[in-house]
């Protein structure tokens, strides 16, 4: 299975290049990129940026139509991919867990997508994909559809519960995914806590 994460945002709630903003001294992306490498043989960043991402020992690609959104990332990560699956995360998401990464990995056989079901939220960019949805992906974007929601109502959905992420990730922190500077101010501070105690 591939590690995909995308990084293709405009960054602008944040008003900087959220990937390289530092927690505890290392780099957003190196916490994203650090978990997945021990959970994923092979990592492909999708970004619009390549030339930053050059030193992160990944297969960094570009996406393929000129639209943003998610959907086309994940597209994108899908048709650089060999594997038949791959986990998709994005690149704000500082304290992935590798043990519920691994468990999430295990359910995929027989799924097109596998993805947390929070008290009824869906977490998108925190999930398992199939190789072979890239012809209906590609068909939603080309007909300006870019809710990912809309693209599940055709697939074969495996929810992870609440209870099953809380087996390996009680507090949840696996989808905190930091969108403004308030975020990144208090993830930043929270974590320098916990290196203290």
């Amino acid at each position: 299975m591939t590690g995909i994460v995308l990084s293709g945002g405009e960054n602008s709630r944040m008003g900087t290049d959220k990937a390289f903003l530092k927690i505890a001294g290392t780099t957003m992306i190196e916490r994203v990129l650090r978990p997945m490498r021990s959970v994923f043989q092979h990592i492909i960043i999708v970004t619009n940026a390549p030339h930053l991402y050059a030193g992160c020992g990944a297969t960094v690609v570009t996406d393929v139509f000129a639209k943003r959104g998610p959907l086309n990332g994940i597209y994108t990560g899908l048709l650089r991919s060999t594997d038949e699956y791959n986990f998709v995360v994005a690149c704000d998401m500082p304290f992935l867990n590798p043990s519920l990464m691994a468990y999430m990995t295990g359910l995929a056989e027989g799924f097109d997508v596998v993805v947390p079901s929070i008290n009824g939220l869906l977490e998108p960019l925190h999930a398992v994909y199939r190789k072979g949805l890239v012809t209906i992906i590609e068909q939603q974007i080309r007909q300006e559809k870019q809710q990912i929601r809309e693209l599940y109502r055709m697939l074969r959905v495996r929810h992870v519960t609440a209870q099953e992420v809380d087996r390996f990730d009680p507090e949840r922190k696996s989808f905190k995914n930091l969108n403004t500077q308030s975020d990144y101010e208090e993830a930043a501070c929270a974590d320098s806590v916990h290196e203290r105690l």
